[in-house]
């Protein structure tokens, strides 16, 4: 005989009974029933300096490669360097205030 499987979430009343939140669909007869217990509690809130603090420590526990003083300082100074668009962006402005009104 093959077993037919349903799962159906309820309530567990005071008195023992259980009120499903829907009619089961098997047939008429014995069932076999598990109850496990929802927890009502939610899950605890951290807020963002928390989270970050949390990733960090799972990050570093994982081995996650980070910079160094010296790497951070050298993408800063990258970051701080002129570019092509610069330049032309400072020409173009330079030609734009020169050029009469």
């Amino acid at each position: 005989m093959n077993a037919i499987e349903t799962t159906i979430e309820g309530t567990l009343q005071p008195d023992g009974s259980l009120l499903l939140d829907s009619k089961p669909n098997l047939p008429p007869g014995r069932v076999t029933v598990v109850l496990r217990q929802e927890s009502n509690a939610p899950p605890p809130q951290e807020d963002w300096w928390q989270h970050l603090q949390r990733i960090r420590a799972e990050r570093e526990a994982s081995g996650y490669p980070f910079m160094n003083d010296e790497e951070v300082q050298a993408h800063i100074d990258w970051l701080r360097e002129g570019d092509y668009i610069d330049e032309l962006l400072k020409k173009a402005d330079k030609q734009g205030k020169s050029a009469p009104s």
